[in-house]
């Protein structure tokens, strides 16, 4: 029987509603959702506390620091104000759209104040997602550390006792990385299928293999070749390494799409076609859009162009202090790093601008004692202006150099590796316009008023040039025919210029030494180390072969040379069919020359020579695709340590030689262990085979070897008369057939 109001129990009449229904269901659905309130609210902390009366003051400087990632409203900024009369040190700010807020978390936190205050700025959203009761316990429980785990030496290679240098080789799905040991076949370190799903790539120190998947781009390195960190960009097609190894540039064409769940991207990387990463975090630093390409003019055949993605998109100063990005013919926008913001908030104006390149080293200016980086650019003819190369110096971005030249088609820049010149190689055309002549504008960055030295004795258009690294002479290959993508090379001619001699540390005017004609060359590969450059013809079916120079030849030198920096001599001609790329190690001391599948399918492999152009090996591999050196840290030895070590060079190079016999000695030695390893099997084998033979003839009563039993035959006949055996053998000698 239900119970009525009369019998009720004290327990029944105390009702408490949340134990006995459940409302978290409700909860859920009408909760109010922080986020689609108050996104556009950010949480600032970290800033002055300052009496009441001096509010005002700082309420009018704060907003104006904040409204450079943004806008923030009228009645948009609040800032409490404690008992005692003080602000507390924070301030609530409310923007007009939630992507300003994102903007200001991005921008400003971090940020320096002044001296002695720094932003820390928050979405408000946040602070209460995760502020929430039972999100934070109100007890400090201590952080659990695991313990210390040694990681792999990431520069393990470079102890390497015979000091050999790595390359690696993808062929077909296999990358393998390997050691080179000069004549005889490289040793294998490591190989993988479907390491990379594309190309692959060294960073510019050697630390880090870089792979390329549809998913990212994943780095490897130590001695266990285990994955360090990874970039998750989809379907990235290129990737470019800053100098010092710190950051990374990876791109794809399609635009970023960002799935709402993504634990590495966020909303502000959708879209875009540039991420810039922190390589030691994995971290993104800032993403951009792809500039809209420059229209290219129609060819003469009316048909358009393609355009071509400009690549490096982003270029790198020779430190990892800035970054830069050309927008073509009108800005330079310059980033500091790491927190991506732009220098002076605003792009660099210049008009026209074509091309721009970062100073590969310090630039080291005369009577300059303040830090700086230098970029080069050019513009070229606008209306009555005339084309302009010009200097700039960052962070400053004074202007330290220009030049004006006349009927400009063309110009490239290239820097001296240690940045003590930059070469601007002009396309000058006649005024009818049917004509081209090269001219080199070469400015002379550390010396006082970077004054501009001018070679215009070259009558044809310069197709390739290339400065000696570490050094001050250069080669350059010209043209007088039109450079097309036939299948025969235009004839050319390799010229090689140097400084004259002068008194003093001075460096003299350039000089040309000599010019080779009638060839087919088209590119230039420098020693890394200067002194020997390899000048060959490339992506050609029809000429391949490969000069090699020496510019500092020890022997007799020729009277019309006497004043020059450098003695040309040649000093080997090899040939490698359907070459495609040649690449020197890093120690000067051999160099590769590979034909790849990606570019024809005919012989494909490498040839290894030496400085001296000699061929050590040669290796015909299927489906061999891309083959690199690893590259390897600068040296750690002084100046002067380098110096002793040139001029004991002899006294050394003793221990090498001895050390290559020791080695070739081990060798053979090797071979001959390995031949006496066999022999003393097959001698065991032979005495279990005898031991198993007596065994046998014992079992019937057999004498236990076959001396014994011819012995006891001998024995038995001794009394008796020998049997002769006569045989008769017929042999012809000649036969002759008559016909009547």
């Amino acid at each position: 029987m239900a119970p009525s109001f009369d019998n009720l129990t004290e327990d029944n009449g105390t009702y408490d509603s949340e134990e006995e229904i459940d409302f978290s269901d409700l909860k859920e659905q009408y909760d109010v959702r922080l986020e689609q309130g108050l996104d556009a609210f950010v949480v600032a902390d970290g800033l002055p506390i300052v009496p009441e009366e001096s509010k005002p003051k700082l309420v009018k400087f704060l907003i104006k620091q904040l409204n450079k990632a943004g806008r923030v409203k009228e009645d948009g900024f609040f800032m409490p104000v404690s008992d005692q009369g003080k602000t507390e040190g924070y301030a609530f700010i409310e923007y007009h759209t939630p992507q300003q807020a994102i903007a200001a978390t991005k921008q400003l936190h971090g940020t320096a104040i002044d001296r002695r205050h720094t932003f820390a700025i928050n979405k408000l959203t946040d602070i209460e997602r995760y502020g929430r009761e039972g999100r934070i316990d109100d007890e400090y429980q201590p952080p659990n550390i695991p313990d210390f785990q040694e990681k792999e030496h990431l520069r393990w290679w470079l102890g390497d006792p015979n000091s050999r240098d790595q390359f690696i080789m993808l062929r077909g799905d296999n990358l393998g990385v390997f050691w080179n040991k000069k004549k005889d076949p490289p040793e294998q370190i490591i190989d993988r299928g479907n390491w990379t799903e594309s190309h692959i790539m060294w960073s510019p120190l050697g630390t880090y293999l870089a792979t390329m998947h549809s998913k990212g781009v994943q780095l490897w390195g130590g001695p266990s070749w285990t994955r360090q960190t990874r970039f998750p960009h989809p379907l990235v097609n290129l990737i470019e390494f800053s100098p010092g190894e710190k950051y990374i540039t990876t791109w794809s064409f399609k635009p970023i799409e960002v799935a709402e769940d993504d634990p590495f991207l966020s909303q502000d990387e959708e879209g875009k076609n540039y991420i810039i990463w922190d390589v030691a975090t994995g971290r993104v630093l800032r993403s951009f859009h792809m500039h809209d390409l420059p229209t290219p003019p129609e060819s003469e055949s009316g048909q358009p162009v393609k355009k071509k993605i400009p690549w490096p998109a982003f270029k790198w100063s020779s430190d990892d202090k800035y970054v830069a990005r050309m927008l073509e013919g009108e800005s330079i926008s310059v980033y500091e790093l790491p927190k991506m913001t732009q220098l002076d908030k605003k792009p660099i104006k210049i008009e026209g601008v074509m091309d721009f390149e970062w100073a590969p080293a310090l630039p080291q200016r005369d009577s300059v004692k303040t830090y700086e980086q230098l970029f080069c650019f050019w513009t070229p003819e606008i209306g009555s202006n005339p084309a302009k190369v010009g200097l700039m110096s960052i962070p400053s971005k004074e202007i330290v150099r220009t030049r004006n030249l006349f009927n400009v088609t063309d110009a490239k820049l290239h820097w001296q590796s240690q940045a003590a010149y930059v070469c601007v190689k002009v396309d000058r055309h006649s005024k009818s316009k049917k004509s081209l002549a090269t001219n080199l504008e070469i400015f002379r960055v550390r010396e006082k008023g970077v004054p501009v030295e001018v070679v215009d004795s070259i009558k044809d258009t310069v197709i390739n040039f290339a400065w000696e690294p570490k050094g001050d002479r250069f080669v350059l290959i010209t043209t007088a025919e039109v450079v097309m993508t036939t299948a025969v090379p235009p004839k050319t001619a390799v010229s090689f210029f140097c400084p004259e001699k002068i008194k003093g540390a001075a460096v003299g005017n350039f000089k040309h030494i000599q010019t080779i004609e009638k060839k087919n060359s088209n590119g230039i590969y420098w020693s890394p180390k200067g002194r020997f450059v390899v000048v060959g013809t490339v992506h050609s079916q029809q000429s391949f072969d490969l000069d090699f120079w020496d510019l500092d030849f020890e022997g007799e030198k020729p009277e019309s040379e006497k004043d020059l920096t450098a003695n040309l001599k040649h000093m080997n001609t090899a040939d490698h069919y359907g070459v495609t790329d040649v690449d020197w190690d890093p120690t000067g001391r051999y160099v590769f020359s590979t034909a790849s599948m990606w570019k024809h399918t005919m012989e494909s492999g490498y040839h290894l020579y030496d400085f001296k152009g000699e061929l050590l090996r040669e290796e015909h591999i299927d489906k061999f695709k891309q083959l690199s050196w690893r590259p390897r840290p600068p040296t750690l030895l002084s100046k002067e340590e380098q110096k002793t070590i040139r001029k004991n060079l002899r006294e050394y190079s003793k221990d090498f030689e001895e050390q290559d016999r020791i080695e070739e000695d081990k060798e053979k030695g090797a071979i001959v262990e390995e031949r006496r390893r066999i022999l003393n099997e097959w001698l065991a084998w032979r005495e279990q085979e005898e031991e198993e033979l007596k065994a046998d003839r014992r079992e019937l009563g057999l004498p236990e070897t076959l001396d014994a039993e011819e012995e006891a035959n001998t024995d038995g006949k001794a009394g008796g008369e020998g049997a002769v055996v006569e045989e008769i053998v017929e042999e012809v000698l000649d036969e002759i057939e008559e016909v009547a």
